[in-house]
């Protein structure tokens, strides 16, 4: 039996407007959630889960608002801790941490998370899902290196270079047989 997961990365936010678990979106960044919305609605998406953090929730909340159901939030589906700090980490530093992670996975800075305790307890939830919701199709709101954890624990090509690749929304929909990772493809088509 068939499980689908739509992974759909959240759209842009603001870099300095609130701390991780509250900034939302953009104008561009809702303008895109509407996209996404458009892209998905004839999915029949049936179970909608999302991070915590408010961009993630955004980016599907008209979606399952118009499937009539209400989105399940998970604590640990958030974006992996980078830091210590609750505000978003400059990409002057981020890009460097982060290609360190990939090659590092146990690596991590003093009071955050590495890829590893990150990806044990975002594909518990994801494991959680395929059994709870077996057969259906899934929403999931996510962040990019949570989401590139979760895809590359199934299949490796989903690496630092893949989520170096990503956009702001990304739309990946992957198919599952059980637990076995079958099929990904991208939905989000760059405009």
């Amino acid at each position: 039996m068939k499980t689908f997961i739509y992974m759909v990365r959240h759209g842009d936010s603001p870099k300095n407007a609130g701390n991780e678990r509250t900034r939302g979106l953009t104008d561009k960044g809702m303008s895109d959630a509407n996209r996404t919305t458009e892209l998905l609605d004839g999915e029949g998406i049936e179970v909608f889960v999302s991070s915590p953090y408010q961009r993630a929730i955004l980016t599907i909340q008209e979606l399952s608002r118009r499937s009539g159901k209400e989105i399940i939030v998970f604590e640990n589906l958030k974006e992996r801790i980078f830091s210590t700090d609750d505000h978003r980490m400059p990409d002057k530093d981020l890009f460097p941490m982060l290609k360190k992670s990939f090659s590092d996975p146990d690596f991590a800075l003093p009071g955050a998370e590495s890829n590893n305790g990150c990806q044990s307890r975002a594909v518990a939830v994801l494991k959680e899902l395929l059994t709870a919701f077996r057969g259906r199709k899934i929403a999931i709101g996510t962040h990019g290196a949570v989401m590139t954890l979760m895809m590359g624990y199934f299949d490796s090509q989903y690496d630092y270079h893949f989520l170096m690749q990503t956009s702001k929304p990304d739309v990946y929909k992957m198919e599952f047989n059980g637990e076995e990772l079958v099929r990904v493809e991208r939905l989000w088509n760059i405009q």
